[in-house]
Formats: structure tokens, sequence, C-alpha cells
């Protein structure tokens, strides 16, 4: 998205890409209407939509088997009006697809980023490997999007501030009948946290664990209990548990909640989750990344034309993301506080009585359906 803008401008930008395709499982695919809304700005939000997928206009939780809605977005002021589930290699191909059409695009693909180029005190380009073999690239600036356990921010020895996480998540995949579920829905009881996202012909699902769990209680108690587990929680799921035939099938995410406390140094500069990892809760991860690029392609983009990138010009663009970012962890935090309160206790739950007075209120479903849907200060495409 950034290449994209700054592309636009007719800056000449480089993207790497260190695989031959994006067709990847991205796992959780949310494509929120501040996403959305930039698509329209763009002018290419019916393309974008011309592309299968499904909508989701409101969020929901069982907890006890009690179903409460936890967010309405149908009254968001953007014209699309929910949450898009999409393969995310759909959304990639899409979005390179239209920035490959300007000339001062160029897209590398399988080209891995291993380290960094210094010149007289500033990062002046990157060490990639290539299939032809190694190669060199030089750039006046460098943006580091290269995720978690980005090459970019290590290399560059960046100050990290992590914050404790209590969980983990597998994902896997279950089929979906007819009629099932439309919306996103996640299950709370027994002790367990399953969450169904509808793909069409299958669920997504992704299964809250306590940290570093998988491989010391749950797969020695075998699969058979894993089986059982997601029945008990979601008794509909029990004609189909048995297509988890291997632990091969699901994929741990040991998640991540941290932010680099300086994004940047001379000539260098991380957005997304390579200077601030999020937690999957919400699915606002990509979103939040997708904003960062925004804000920096409007502050970059004069600089960038003038030749005169100095740390300034990226220190404004973490004072602008920086607070976004930090609200944004501390709710994810405090979900995380919950759901770690709940894991193990094995007896029936009943919701809590703050969401029981909450939930029945259209005020808090259109506050959280802005706060996930657009998130804190959402950036907007500039003419």
């Amino acid at each position: 998205m950034l290449g994209y803008l700054l592309a636009r401008q007719g800056i000449d930008v480089t993207v790497l890409e260190k695989h031959k395709d994006f067709f990847r499982d991205f796992r959780g695919d949310t494509i929120h209407p501040s996403t959305l809304e930039l698509l329209h700005e763009l002018g290419i939000l019916d393309a974008f939509l011309a592309l299968p997928h499904q909508e989701l206009t409101e969020l929901a939780i069982a907890i006890g088997g009690q179903k409460m809605t936890m967010a309405d977005f149908t009254h968001l002021p953007t014209r699309a009006k929910f949450i898009a589930l999409m393969p995310q290699w759909d959304f990639l191909n899409f979005l390179s697809s239209e920035a490959i059409k300007l000339p001062s695009f160029h897209l590398l693909m399988e080209h891995e980023v291993t380290g960094l180029i210094e010149s007289n005190g500033r990062v002046a380009g990157v060490r990639a490997n290539a299939p032809a073999g190694p190669v060199e690239i030089h750039a006046s600036l460098v943006v580091g999007c290269d995720g978690r356990h980005a090459t970019t921010r290590s290399s560059a020895q960046l100050p990290l501030h992590d914050t404790g996480v209590p969980i983990d998540v597998l994902w896997f995949r279950l089929s979906r009948r007819d009629g099932e579920p439309e919306n996103a829905l996640g299950n709370i009881n027994y002790g367990e946290f399953l969450l169904l996202i509808n793909r069409g012909d299958y669920f997504q699902c992704a299964f809250i664990i306590a940290k570093d769990s998988l491989s010391t209680h749950i797969q020695p108690a075998g699969l058979p209990a894993f089986h059982e587990s997601l029945v008990r929680l979601v008794p509909f799921l029990q004609d189909r548990v048995d297509e988890i035939t291997s632990w091969d099938q699901l994929k741990l995410l040991s998640v991540q909640v941290n932010r680099l406390t300086r994004w940047y140094s001379p000539g260098l500069l991380c957005v997304g989750d390579a200077a601030h990892a999020m937690s999957p809760v919400g699915g606002i991860g990509i979103n939040l990344a997708i904003q960062d690029a925004v804000a920096a392609a409007r502050i970059l983009a004069p600089a960038l034309k003038s030749g005169a990138v100095t740390e300034l010009t990226l220190a404004q663009i973490q004072r602008r993301r920086e607070l976004p970012t930090r609200i944004t962890q501390t709710f994810q935090v405090i979900v995380h506080y919950f759901l770690s309160r709940s894991l193990g206790n094995f007896a029936p739950v009943k919701p809590p009585l703050l969401l029981r007075l909450l939930t029945p209120h259209l005020l808090f479903r259109r506050f959280m359906a802005r706060f996930i849907g657009m998130g804190v200060r959402p950036e907007h495409i500039s003419a």
C-alpha cells in the first residue's frame, strides 16, 4: 500500500517480497471498513468487491451458550459497512496488480532481505537473496514492512518494548454447512475459546490456548481429547471434528504484543508489525499497518521529492501513529487478561455482568464497531 501510494505521486519505489507468490495461509484475512474506505478513496473498491468474499456486518460472541452482539458495523460512516473476509493472497494480488500499472512501482518477487547496507552512518539500501544470487539494492529510504520477526529492525538494533502475552492461538479449518453462522462467532465456555470465521465452504478456526501449552498439555492428551473439547464448546461441529487427523493440520501462532520505542534510524523506517507486533484479537493488525502506510505516504512524499528525508520526518510518522498503536495494544492486553482468567476453568461460565449490561445497548455496539472497524485516528488518502 505504501509503495502504491508513493508511486501514484511519481516516486520510484521497489517492493521486495521473499516468496515467489502471495499464496500462503494468512489465517485471519479480515479487511476492515477503514481499509475498504481507503480503497473507495482510491477508486478501486468496486473492483475489489467483485472478487469472491464474505461480508461480516456484526461481531458476536457466545459466552456460556448465550449469544451477545459486540459490534454492529451497519451504522459506520463508510461506503462499505462491513468487514470483508477474503484470503489475503487475493487482497495482495489485487493491490499489487493495481500498483504495477504505475511506471514508478517495481515489485521483485523471490527477493529475501538479509541485511541492511550502511554508508556514512545511515541506511543506504538492503542486501537480498534473489533467484540469480545475492544482490544489493540501494535507496534513499528503506521501509521495513517485514513483520514481527523483521530483519530490518533487528539489523538496525532498534529498541523494543515487549508486553507479556498469556495466550497462543491454534489455527485450522473445518468444513461449513449451509445455514450455519454467517458472522464471526466467538465461543467461550468450559475454560476454552474458539472463534469461527465464515470463509464460504469452510470455517477458519482460531482456538485460544494458554501460552506454550500445545506441546506440554494439548498434544500429550491426544487428538480425540482435542476433538472432544471442540464439540463440548460448539456442539454442531460434532459431525466434522474428525476432519482433523493430524497435528500438522493445526498451525501455532505464538502471540506477541510489542512495539519499537523508536521506529526509525537514519535512512530506515519501520511500520506495521515490524514497528508494533499485534495480537490477533479483533483482527486489527493488518488494518493498523495499512493506516501506518497511508500516514507514512502523506508525510514522506514531499520529503522524498525534495530529497530531504530526515530523522525529523521519520519521527513525525511515529508521532502520528504511535497513539493509535498504544491504545489498540492496551485494548488487546485487556482482552488477553479476560481470556487468560477463563482458560483452564473447566466449569460452565456465565457472561460477565458488565457485558450483560452493555451489549443490549445500540450505543455500545456502535462504539465497538467504530473502534474495531475504523480504529483510532483513521487515515485518508491525500488528493
